[in-house]
């Protein structure tokens, strides 16, 4: 795979997984090393994924990320992945940056997934891809009311504004804004998220 022609990218957010920052909504349940080794676990298994992607979809994988530095992600994901880290703000600037450094690198198409969907495979990512040849929009809606993925093919800062993330109105309010504005928008299956200590027991 020539890198130079490459012309989509997908994106991996997650968090370094030291104990009592990460995964905090777990602690009660797993205590903190428990929860930073499910980050971990998550993390690595998200990964994976994403290079079976890539070995019959042509795609750039990278991975944005919160907390420790890029040796310590190195030393634990590998040197053959690309690394940012986050910027500052909330969710939804993070992601505005994220997608608004692909776009500007000369991306088509360009999706970002978290680390807590255990079900979300490579055929699904795959398929958000096709979606963006002929849609603006593609959300992978998560069973508690939010997105496991979210693809563009250009940046519409608009979709991350004044939305209450973390709650259960993530995904209608982004649909509501996409509707204003005029936009097709595809949708994926309805995944469970890994998000708080109920969420174990699947």
């Amino acid at each position: 795979m020539n890198p130079a022609t490459v012309k989509e990218t997908l994106i991996i957010f997650t968090r370094y997984p030291e104990p009592g920052k990460t995964k905090t909504r777990m602690i009660p349940a797993l205590g903190e090393k428990g929860a930073a080794n499910l980050q971990r676990q998550m993390t690595e298994n998200t990964l994976a994924k994403a290079k079976k992607l890539q070995a019959f979809h042509p795609v750039s994988v990278e991975i944005h990320f919160a907390g420790g530095n890029q040796p310590l992600m190195q030393a634990w994901l590998g040197a053959d992945v690309i690394y940012y880290q986050q910027s500052e703000g909330d969710l939804g600037k993070r992601m505005v940056s994220a997608f608004e450094k692909s776009f500007t690198a000369g991306m088509t198409g360009v999706v970002i997934i978290g680390t807590d969907c255990p079900d979300l495979n490579p055929q699904i990512m795959a398929e958000a891809f096709q979606w963006l040849e002929t849609h603006d929009l593609v959300l992978g809606p998560a069973q508690d009311g939010g997105y496991y993925l979210i693809g563009l093919r250009r940046l519409i800062p608009e979709l991350f504004v004044g939305i209450d993330w973390g709650t259960s109105q993530v995904r209608q309010q982004t649909v509501e804004i996409a509707d204003r504005l005029g936009l097709a928008i595809a949708s994926l299956p309805i995944l469970h998220d890994i998000d708080r200590p109920e969420d174990l027991g699947r």
